[in-house]
Parts: structure tokens; sequence; C-alpha cells
């Protein structure tokens, strides 16, 4: 993988610093251990291209000047056609972040957005708006996306999380079949795993992939303060997961860690997870568990009141959910509520 220079270093600075984490002067005691779980376990660039300038960029991008280079792994997210290119070459924050991208069928394009790629189906529009299911916006609150690797994540392990060390080392091993190819962290917050994937250099791409903007833009805040990451191939692109803006059977892995739950439609997901995925292709996901074998039989008649607007499951139903999707080779390791599962898709 590239090491960045001190120069590069000092091009990268985080845009709109002082709005970035407004201060918030009065916490709760106890919101630091909030934590999406079961009480009844057992336990700067110099470039100018934004968002408003997509119409400014059409012009460049048509069929002469645009082009999809080898290896361009991004699509329309409306259409799933590959997306025309016009930039510098090279898959990495910079490069990404200095070109624009078309569609020649929908005519639509996509830009940079501060420091990361919109590739939503809203992605400029300025009088629509849509509000997604409650557990989905809390995580695009500045203040959830400050805090998730500042305590926030910490917390899962009272449910039987490992740690991420651990479920990366997990995560690598079911992902040794994919070794070299490209790899999609979906819902992957504020880039815990997606630094790690690209920081390993098993990957010839990494993408890190969220609908949070606020959880994008402290994943790059962390990027930033990282040499050994700062120049690797690694972009950061807004997107959702129900319609993922990647050619069919394009990409070598996916990895969704504790995400299951916040999807608004896990089903669709995984549906669009299978679709994307190569021949032979790996997903590998992690979540919190509704109950297990060691849930006190008393607690069972209450587990609906106490999981809120979170969609948890039981290990039987996230493998059904997975193989109607179309994927095969379930495998899955339990940790009281924690479970990491992992599915193929069928080869040719």
């Amino acid at each position: 993988m590239a090491i960045a220079s001190s120069s590069s270093s000092s091009s990268l600075h985080p845009l709109h610093h002082q709005t970035l984490f407004p201060k918030y002067t009065r916490l709760s005691p106890n919101f630091l251990n909030f934590q999406p779980r079961l009480r009844f376990s057992s336990q700067k660039f110099l470039s100018t291209i934004r968002a408003s300038s997509a119409v400014a960029l059409e012009p460049n991008l048509g069929t002469e000047k645009g082009k999809t280079l080898e290896g361009e792994p991004f699509a329309c997210p409306i259409c799933y056609k590959p997306l025309l290119r016009k930039g510098p070459p090279g898959f990495n924050l910079s490069a990404i972040y200095r070109s624009g991208f078309k569609c020649t069928k929908c005519n639509k394009t996509y830009s940079s957005k501060e420091n990361f790629l919109d590739l939503t189906i809203n992605a400029g529009l300025k009088e629509y708006t849509e509000v997604k299911p409650a557990r989905t916006e809390l995580f695009r609150s500045p203040l959830v996306s400050f805090l998730y690797e500042r305590g926030w994540r910490q917390n899962f392990n009272r449910s039987g999380f490992p740690g991420p060390d651990e479920e990366f080392k997990m995560a690598q091993e079911y992902f040794k079949p994919a070794e070299g190819g490209l790899l999609v962290d979906v819902s992957c917050g504020s880039g815990l795993f997606s630094r790690k994937f690209a920081k390993s250099g098993a990957y010839s791409k990494v993408v890190a992939l969220d609908f949070s903007e606020n959880m994008l833009r402290q994943c790059y805040d962390f990027i930033k303060q990282d040499d050994t990451i700062l120049n690797a191939n690694l972009a950061l692109v807004r997107a959702d997961v129900s319609r993922l803006p990647f050619q069919s059977g394009s990409v070598d892995a996916v990895h969704a860690g504790a995400a299951l739950h916040c999807w608004p439609s896990p089903s669709n997901a995984i549906a669009e997870i299978c679709r994307i995925l190569r021949s032979s292709g790996v997903f590998v996901g992690t979540t919190f568990l509704r109950y297990t074998a060691a849930t006190p039989w008393i607690a069972l008649p209450f587990r609906q009141r106490i999981l809120g607007s979170y969609a948890y499951f039981t290990e039987e139903e996230i493998k059904d959910l997975c193989t109607s999707c179309g994927l095969t080779n379930y495998q899955s390791k339990v940790q009281q509520s924690f479970i990491m599962f992992s599915a193929e898709k069928p080869s040719d």
C-alpha cells in the first residue's frame, strides 16, 4: 500500500470543522452507556467540486471525454449501469474527490460532497427529502457519529462482542477466498473496520460505505490522522444499502459490522449484497441476536418490548434470510448475544 508523504498529509483537512461536531453542553450521564443490546442476555482538498456542481460537470462527462476506467467499481444507483468518470486516475480519497461521475443512461451526475462521494438516488436533489426509520436517522446525528468510537462501540462487549481487533481477525478468516479483490464495508459507520481492511493490504480496493453523512465525515477525520492509509486504495461513499451503487457481480467481499439490526429492510439489503457479489464472493456480518439458547425462558415473552425500534433476529432467521436471498455455505459463530455469520455467492 502507498504511504502518504507529509506534503500529502498537509493537503487534507476536515472541512467545515466548526459545524462538524457542534458543542453539546449537557449530556445525560447515561448517554455513553446506550447500546442496542438485549438486557436479558447473560451477559482538504484543493478541488472545488461539490454536490451542487453536478450540473457544471455534465458537459465534461459526455461519451467522448468521459470514460470508464478498467477496474472502476461504481455504478448508477438508479439503473446499475457503470458510471463514466472525469478526473485524475487512481482509487484513493484525493482522486475520487477530484472526479465527477455520470450515468449516460439516466443522464445524472454524481460528485463528492465535502470528503465523500454521494451515490444515493437523492444526490443533488434540492426540493425532495426523505426520512428513514428512527434507527437509521439516529446514526446520522453528529453527536452519535462523534461518540461511536469514543465510548458507544466499547459497550458492545457487554453483549458478547469480542472487540474490534478480534472481530477483524475473525472476519479476515472468512474473507481469505476474496483476498486481492474489492471489499465493500457497508454501513461502515465511522470506518472502524474499513480502516483495518485498508491497512491490511489484503484487498485491491476498499469502499467505506454508509448512509450517514456525519459517520463518513468522522471516518475521514480518523483517516487524515493516519499517514499509513491516507493514500491507500480507499474511497468514502454515501449510499443506501438497499440500492448499492455497483454493477451486478462486481464485488469480491462485503462486510457489515453490527449493522443488520439497523437496516430498514434486511431482506432488501441482503438481496442487494447477493446481487453485487461475484461468483464465490463472500458476505460477513455481525449483529445482536434476539435471543439465544442461554436466554431465560421467562424473558422470551417480553423480547419485543425490550427490542424497541431495532430489528434483532434469531440465528435461524439470519440463516433463512441469507439462503432465501441466494447465498450458500452459511456459517456462524455465537457468543452470548453476539453473532458473526458468513455466506457465499454460489459459484457459476
